[in-house]
Parts: C-alpha cells; structure tokens; sequence
C-alpha cells in the first residue's frame, strides 16, 4: 500500500550532492503538545499585558480617554465619569483577564490539535518530511 507522498519521492529522479533522509510524523505526543501551547500561550500573555499598557499610554498621551469623558459626559449629564472608569487598574485588570482566558484557550486547542493529528495519521498515513544534508 502506497501512498502519494512515496509515489512523489520515488519520481524525483535528480541526483543530489548530499544525503537526503525521509521522515514520517506519524505521532505526536500529547504532553509534548500541550507544554509547547502552553508556553506560547504565556508569550502570548506577555504580549497582550505589555500592548494594554502601551495602548492605553498612548490613549492617555494623546488626551483620547478625556475627549470621549467630555463627550460621555454631555451624553449622560454627567452621570458617567469615563476616567475613573478607565483608569490603568481597571484596564490591566481587564488585560490579565484577557491573557488568562487566552492560556487556557490556546493551550487546550493545543491539545485538540494533537489530538486530532494523531487522529488523522490513522487515515492519511502521517506527514513525510525530507531532510537532505549539504
């Protein structure tokens, strides 16, 4: 039984100056999968702290957050204060709770996904991946 990747890698007729190996993933271990999303889940939480904080610097700089407070409070005759509400404890806060929801979310869709590969070499026969040395 044969599959397609075998019939290509037996029709490559050119010679090649170094030793070329052919691998097959044919599994991927599931707690290798979930420490790897796991840890680009926190450089992704990282990243998503230290641009709330960027943004809402710029935001403050830039007098945006007191624009739209004059505007909220001409709207509201002044029932909303929109700087208190958006102050940076309440927008880091609500940071964290985006990054931590994001590492939970990312690092079972890791697992998922492992799981759904090991799944799907049972049918496709896994990915053949060729390495050549020069």
């Amino acid at each position: 039984m044969s599959t397609v990747a075998d019939k290509l890698a037996k029709k490559s007729t050119r010679k090649t100056a170094g030793k070329q190996v052919r691998l097959r993933l044919v599994y991927v271990d599931f707690w290798s999968a979930v420490k790897l999303s796991f840890l680009g889940a926190v450089a992704l939480a990282i990243v998503t702290m230290v641009s709330f904080f960027l943004i809402f610097m710029v935001l403050q700089a830039t007098n945006v957050i007191a624009q739209a407070g004059e505007i909220l409070a001409t709207l509201t005759d002044g029932s909303v204060d929109l700087e208190s509400l958006l102050g940076l404890p309440q927008v880091m806060a609500f940071g964290a709770v985006v990054s931590i929801l994001n590492l939970i979310v990312f690092t079972v869709l890791g697992a998922v996904i492992a799981g759904i590969y090991n799944l799907a070499v049972k049918v496709t026969g896994g990915l053949l991946v060729g390495f050549m040395s020069n």
